[in-house]
């Protein structure tokens, strides 16, 4: 899971154009938006568009958990994994 989180991580500076941020400075647990890493809506949706293309995985944009999902880089791992596991059922 770790390696999920470094790539997750990557792909959050890469796709959001975050400069002077490196994948260590990212705190897998801190959250994404408001006082974490301070994401708004905008970036959400950016990164979900990434998420699609990189892991060919579902988002359900009406899911009551969504926000959840993008709470923070563990639970985005998470999530990324259940999409992946359920493709591959």
């Amino acid at each position: 899971m770790e390696n999920l989180e470094a790539e997750l991580k990557q792909l959050i500076i890469d796709t959001l154009e975050l400069e002077g941020i490196s994948p260590m400075d990212i705190v897998s647990y801190a959250p994404l938006f408001g006082e974490g890493l301070g994401l708004d809506s905008i970036d959400a949706l950016e990164l979900g568009l990434a998420l699609k293309k990189k892991y060919h995985i579902h988002i359900d944009t009406n899911s009551a958990e969504l926000a959840n999902y993008f709470a923070s880089v563990q639970n985005l791992a998470v999530f990324v994994v259940s999409q992946l596991n359920k493709n591959t059922l």
